[in-house]
């Protein structure tokens, strides 16, 4: 099994990778904000992999970080749920954001999530609430808030992807007054300086 590459970016494509280690080009599935973080990368760079072997293909899959990678083979582990729907749900929420989803029997931002239908929602809560609990403990109450999730709900409904709206939200807490307005404003004031 190849556990991880480090060498220099050859070529992207929509969602994908090749990097050059040692004169081979290794084709590698990589999440959405990934590949956006690998293009602003110069020189070397490294991700962890999950290589999927089946009779007809092989597949490298690539994460910046190793609990990316834990939490992709947590959810392909999960009947039904294979890499190319795993690889959506890391593309578009948080590891901290679904734990919360999943401990709080939040099928509706589940379902927000492509490839996700209402029986998928249940079928990952029913096998992940165990195993997601430990991960709810390290997320700071204010990402819990109501109002944040209004303030997200809120940005993405005006063209920013669930993963730029959850992290502008939660760079700009705790606000003194944390009102869903004063979240959106200071979100959206973070979201042009970058």
């Amino acid at each position: 099994m190849i556990a991880h590459l480090s060498g220099v970016l050859a070529s992207t494509g929509d969602r994908w990778v090749v990097i050059d280690v040692g004169g081979i080009g290794y084709r590698v599935q990589v999440t959405g904000p990934a590949l956006q973080s690998i293009r602003e990368t110069e020189g070397l760079i490294k991700v962890h992999t999950h290589m999927a072997v089946r009779d007809d293909d092989i597949q490298l899959y690539g994460f910046l970080h190793q609990s990316e990678l834990d939490l992709f083979r947590i959810l392909i582990s999960v009947s039904g749920i294979g890499p190319q729907i795993a690889m959506n749900i890391l593309s578009q929420i948080s590891l901290a954001d679904f734990a919360i989803a999943i401990v709080n029997d939040d099928e509706k931002v589940l379902t927000k999530i492509s490839g996700i239908g209402q029986k998928s929602a249940k079928r990952l809560i029913l096998e992940l609430k165990d195993k997601m609990k430990n991960h709810t403990a390290t997320v700071p109450a204010t990402r819990r808030t109501a109002e944040a999730g209004d303030a997200v709900s809120a940005l993405i409904s005006l063209g920013f992807s669930p993963r730029e709206a959850q992290e502008a939200v939660d760079a700009v807490q705790p606000l003194p007054e944390p009102t869903v307005q004063n979240l959106i404003r200071a979100a959206l004031a973070r979201l042009r300086e970058h």
